[in-house]
């Protein structure tokens, strides 16, 4: 996935460098463009203002325009810039440079202009233009100069200069430079946002894979997600889960025979040894015991077996059905009510601090009697005679579950490996170790539900298992 991030990266500074370099161009280019235009539509209008100017440089008719020009009002609608005064100002020079009319109420009659581009270049038969600020330290100051010669173009008798402030135009190359921001900003935004989304839309599963295949590594049973239609990841995501079923089942087969296989030697040889004495004459006393032993070590080996499939109808599931309810304090109840003949067996008594109603939730009734049961079996083999067994139910922003036993409790080595298959410590009354699935059960079952199980020590001596369930 970093590839992927890198790779993303690396076209979002390809796209936004590319649209910089664009978007630089744009911009410089609206000024130039623009004066350029403005200059052209600046050199007719001069050369037809010339063509009015005799060759005696009567100025009458030039002002007499320029005077009437003034005190026009009018409302000019160019595109979304309004022009509502004439900007332009000419004035008049003879073949020595020197001004002999200004439109400009007249302030630079009689100054030598001769050095100017405009009037210089067009005395000496050339194009005569110029840009200069009235302010130099103000660039929105510029002026716009252009020339024509009047009468022959190769040996004018004067030149009229045509004059307009680059101020007048740069509303439009404002607008022009904001309408290149939106538009190319809106582009670009949009290329940025279709690019992300398609890398989204393509590497998120993958990434949702990952996690997924992440989980299973780390012991985790997570439901395959939800890639979306038409994916082509569903396809992989189809293999990998096949093949996590394929291996999974491989393992488990392979681990199970072999545990139980070591399991189960212990109460078969037990058994066998324990037959094979009966043959022989011995005492009623011992025989009786033989046969107590016999009982114990079937009975072991019994719990061993159904442990084990309850264990494999547990670690085969990967969820609860959705719509699947139950009442927690009915489990409960029904769990107390299996696990009273044991407890009377041992000597030992159940109490429950029940609610008086329903305790709902979403889970599966079977597999919650089954990990309470446990639990309460758990705390019957390791009470003492005549003890109690303490059963709690309470329902908050969680539901709790609590059996409380005033055994041994558990060793400090023990407390890492508690909830480990096959880890068992041994029974306070019997001396034997029980399965050690029971405790594995109940994690499962509680990890099942999105649930937790934890063990807590009592005072004076004893353990509370609470088993925490989300209401």
């Amino acid at each position: 996935m970093r590839l992927t991030r890198l790779t993303l990266i690396a076209i979002v500074l390809v796209i936004i460098s590319g649209f910089h370099f664009l978007l630089r161009y744009q911009l410089d280019e609206v000024a130039p463009r623009t004066f350029q235009a403005t200059e052209e539509s600046m050199v007719d209008t001069a050369n037809l203002l010339a063509s009015m100017i005799g060759e005696d440089l009567d100025p009458g008719p030039l002002a007499d325009a320029f005077r009437l020009a003034r005190k026009r009002h009018f409302q000019a609608k160019i595109y979304e810039h309004v022009k509502d005064h004439v900007g332009l100002h000419c004035y008049l020079t003879d073949a020595e440079g020197i001004v002999v009319f200004d439109s400009d109420h007249g302030r630079h009659v009689g100054e030598d202009f001769s050095h100017f581009n405009d009037v210089a270049r067009t005395l000496n038969g050339e194009y005569g233009a110029r840009s200069s600020r009235t302010d130099e330290a103000d660039p929105a100051s510029s002026v716009l100069h252009v020339a024509a010669a009047i009468g022959s173009p190769r040996q004018p008798v004067g030149v009229l200069t045509l004059t307009k402030p680059q101020a007048d135009v740069i509303a439009i190359v404002n607008r022009r430079r904001a309408e290149i921001w939106w538009g190319t900003g809106l582009v670009g935004g949009g290329i940025l946002c279709f690019v992300t989304a398609v890398f989204i839309w393509q590497y998120r599963p993958v990434s949702r894979l990952t996690t997924y295949a992440h989980e299973i590594e780390q012991g985790k049973r997570p439901p395959l997600p939800k890639l979306g239609a038409g994916q082509e990841v569903n396809t992989l995501a189809r293999a990998l889960e096949s093949m996590r079923e394929a291996l999974e089942g491989r393992k488990y087969a392979e681990r199970y025979v072999q545990t139980l296989t070591h399991e189960m030697k212990s109460p078969l040889a037990a058994i066998r040894g324990a037959a094979e004495l009966l043959d022989e004459d011995m005492p009623e006393a011992d025989r009786r015991r033989f046969m107590d032993n016999i009982r114990a070590e079937a009975l072991r080996a019994d719990r061993l077996l159904n442990r084990l499939l309850e264990l494999s109808a547990l670690e085969g599931r990967t969820g609860i059905d959705a719509g699947s309810t139950a009442d927690l304090r009915d489990i409960a109840i029904r769990a107390i009510d299996q696990a009273r003949p044991l407890a009377e067996l041992a000597g030992v008594q159940i109490e429950a601090d029940l609610p008086p109603s329903a305790v709902p939730l979403r889970g599966d009734p079977f597999i919650l009697r089954a990990a309470i049961t446990n639990l309460l079996e758990n705390a019957i083999d390791f009470s003492p005679k005549d003890d109690v067994v303490r059963v709690g139910l309470r329902q908050s922003d969680s539901i709790e579950l609590t059996v409380e036993d005033h055994g041994p409790g558990v060793p400090d080595y023990a407390r890492e490996k508690i909830f480990e298959r096959f880890f068992s410590l041994r029974h306070l009354n019997t001396g034997r170790k029980g399965t050690g699935l029971g405790l594995t059960l109940v994690k499962e079952a509680a990890e099942l539900h999105d649930g937790t199980i934890r063990l807590e020590a009592v005072e004076p001596t004893g353990t509370r298992a609470v088993l925490l369930l989300p209401a």
